[in-house]
């Protein structure tokens, strides 16, 4: 990529920017679409043709990373579960995510549907490519600060005097504004307000589960005084806290008044780095009682599959025989209100609603659908 991009790339947008600028300079007239009048009028057909392919290839590139950001997105807690379908049996990151398709489609659509000529168009590509300059420079900083290690004064030298330049050419993307360039400001601020409404939401949801809940290691102790019938194969419980007891078995005991053989709480955690690796995804823990504490680890870049780190215990002292295993998953119906601490209510609203329609819980973590056993709650924020 670096030998593409200097060797090729770069040299080829400076001599087509300098071009268009020197033609401009000698026709002021060639503002009107200056990157075609400076081909000569034989190659306008094929330099049309080649702009086609070029942005066919760049809108790839857009969705493509589009997926990978989403992915990323939902692993990090920012974005709500969404069907991922692995289109490679090769390679770990080619993927394609329906939901994201069709919302580019229709946002690409209205694009260029409602701003009806390049000239708005191109007004609001200013704006976005300015703006994402902007942020880069901005988070170019906490790089080579924090991961990195280079002198304060050095970080703040060089991304101060970038951050000059990208503020003087936002500044000046900000006068097309009124003439189409606040669609890409109304778009990147009502994904912020997603994400940030998810994360959020996901934090009073937590908040609210953890005010509810049992710690998990005096509640087995109490249990097992007088254990409850023991059946045979294993029960795998899904939690997001390791330390508290998952709503799924309250709800367990109260109805089949019983517990497998065997019972593993399995907790997924996401880390805010790429890859876990292999050796440090699966740790265990003996509760007694036959029980044990299962914590499966993921970075933002690797697919969580629960069948998977449940056969790496083996090699720990859990093993586990996948037909003999059921998998009790909770799921909690959110419900808007108005306590302490929550949101606005219109937000709880938006919550509520992706909340609903997140993606299977199952078809996430990779956990074989016709062994899971779903078991509700409402809870309100």
């Amino acid at each position: 990529m670096r030998l593409a991009w200097f060797g090729l790339v770069a040299p080829a947008l400076v001599l087509n920017y300098f071009g268009q600028g020197a033609l401009l300079m000698a026709d002021p007239r060639a503002l009107e679409n200056p990157f075609y009048l400076s081909c000569p009028s034989w190659a306008l057909y094929p330099m049309i043709a080649l702009a086609t392919a070029a942005t066919v290839i760049a809108s790839q590139a857009t969705i493509s990373g589009a997926y990978s950001m989403t992915r990323q997105a939902i692993q990090l807690g920012y974005l709500p579960r969404m069907d991922i379908e692995h289109t490679s049996a090769k390679s770990i990151g080619q993927i394609y995510i329906p939901a994201v398709n069709w919302t580019l489609l229709a946002v690409v659509a209205a694009a260029v549907i409602g701003f009806g000529s390049s000239t708005r168009l191109a007004n609001a590509y200013g704006v976005a490519v300015m703006g994402t300059m902007l942020a880069t420079t901005f988070l170019t900083f906490f790089v080579i600060r924090h991961g990195w290690g280079l002198p304060l004064w050095l970080c703040l030298a060089a991304t101060g005097f970038f951050m000059l330049v990208d503020l003087t050419l936002f500044g000046a993307a900000l006068l097309k504004v009124h003439d189409g360039g606040w669609f890409p400001l109304a778009l990147g601020a009502a994904i912020f307000l997603v994400m940030a409404t998810w994360r959020r939401g996901r934090a009073i949801l937590a908040e609210r589960l953890r005010d509810d809940s049992v710690p998990l290691e005096p509640f087995l102790k109490s249990v097992m005084r007088d254990p409850p019938q023991r059946v045979s194969g294993t029960a795998v419980f899904l939690s997001a806290a390791a330390d508290t007891t998952p709503h799924a078995l309250l709800h367990s005991l109260k109805h089949f008044q019983a517990l497998h053989e065997r019972v593993v709480f399995l907790t997924v955690e996401f880390r805010d780095v790429p890859w876990v690796a292999f050796e440090e995804r699966v740790v265990c823990q003996r509760l007694g009682a036959r029980c044990w504490r299962v914590r499966a680890r993921y970075g933002f870049m690797n697919r969580p599959d629960v069948a998977k780190a449940l056969e790496q215990c083996a090699a720990l002292g859990l093993d586990i025989e996948p037909m003999q295993t059921s998998y009790f998953v909770s799921r909690q119906r959110v419900v808007p209100g108005t306590g302490p601490g929550g949101m606005a209510l219109w937000r709880e609203r938006i919550f509520a609603a992706m909340a609903r329609n997140a993606g299977n819980v199952t078809d996430y973590f990779n956990i074989p659908s016709n062994r899971v056993i779903e078991l509700g709650s409402r809870v309100q924020i």
